[in-house]
């Protein structure tokens, strides 16, 4: 969004500065002239430099599970695997800087990738080692689970447990909607987590290709309170974003302006709202790469899910930084 390069002391700076003129300004045209005053303003370069940004949403999903694997309950969630290792490519090359590699050491103390999905979830590489946090009653459940990032459980006995991403394992993201529209079998302007979730339903035996096609696999832990953030604080519905960390400051105050969807009760599209407001950059996303992405967190539960299922639009964003004294 810039050449200058910013501190992460900087960043708190403007989050802190922002607040206190809040609390100053009566009225929004004080508020504006705050802002324009004490802040430097950048947009974004966008999607091939048309400084337009698709933005997609994100929730936390309520789902049905167990500690214990049963006949209803056969689907894990795993834990992060202790031979998982995070290699710093910085450490070996000053041309490396800040990239690095997700790896396993294998039987031939070989560095090798990490398990990827059809590995684990059909030819059960982590399987009797005790990484199970729960079970879930789909293989549809724990996919989604792992795009959203993070969830609540809920037991047979009506108690609830906070999962949280963990780690991954270190495999490229790729979309299965991309994948179903290129395939020809969910029209793009039809696209969305409902969408999905029924091609799978009616056509069980393409369950295994469309998931396998995404290797990118995420690991959970339990928290006690969630969702969690990469910032490692609590996510607020509407104003936490999930932003490209090697572009976009971690925790910055940015301004969005978009549109989300407004929904039935069965979560179909029967419009799209026009939406400006000031957002924090606080989560991160597999998918979500480049100047032209941006993930919008909903909340948790059903209606989150509407909105976040069926997200998909065009915007621009501007994030603040508070000007240095001169």
């Amino acid at each position: 969004y810039g050449d200058q390069k910013y501190s992460v002391e900087d960043v708190k700076e403007s989050y802190r500065h922002f607040i206190s003129i809040l609390e100053e300004s009566k009225e929004g045209a004080d508020l504006n002239y705050r802002i324009i005053k004490d802040f430097d303003i950048y947009i974004s370069t966008g999607q091939n430099n048309t400084k337009k940004i698709l933005y997609t949403g994100y929730y936390e999903p309520i789902i049905k599970g167990s500690y214990i694997r049963t006949e209803d309950y056969k689907y894990p969630l795993y834990g992060k695997p202790d031979d998982l290792i995070v290699i710093k490519l910085g450490d070996f090359s000053r041309d490396l800087k800040g990239k690095r590699i997700i790896a396993r050491i294998d039987d031939k103390r070989v560095v090798v990738p990490y398990h990827d999905r059809k590995s684990i979830d059909r030819l059960g590489s982590l399987s009797g080692r005790g990484l199970e946090i729960v079970w879930l009653s789909s293989p549809l459940d724990v996919f989604f689970l792992h795009i959203q990032g993070s969830g609540i459980v809920e037991m047979p006995d009506g108690s609830k447990i906070n999962v949280n991403y963990a780690a991954a394992n270190g495999r490229k993201y790729r979309s299965i909607g991309r994948l179903l529209i290129k395939d020809g079998k969910i029209p793009k302007e039809k696209m969305s987590m409902k969408a999905l979730r029924e091609y799978l339903k009616t056509y069980p035996e393409e369950m295994d290709r469309v998931l396998f096609h995404n290797e990118s696999y995420v690991f959970f832990r339990i928290v006690e309170q969630g969702p969690i953030g990469s910032t490692g604080v609590p996510l607020t519905a509407g104003r936490s974003i999930a932003s490209d960390a090697r572009i976009f400051p971690k925790g910055g105050l940015a301004f969005i302006e978009t549109e989300i969807p407004v929904t039935d009760e069965e979560g179909n599209v029967k419009g799209w709202k026009k939406i400006s407001r000031f957002v924090v950059a606080q989560d991160a996303g597999g998918a979500i790469k480049g100047p032209g992405r941006i993930d919008i967190f909903f909340g948790t539960g059903n209606e989150a899910a509407k909105q976040a299922g069926s997200m998909n639009r065009e915007g621009r964003i501007f994030f603040l930084i508070k000007k240095k004294k001169r």
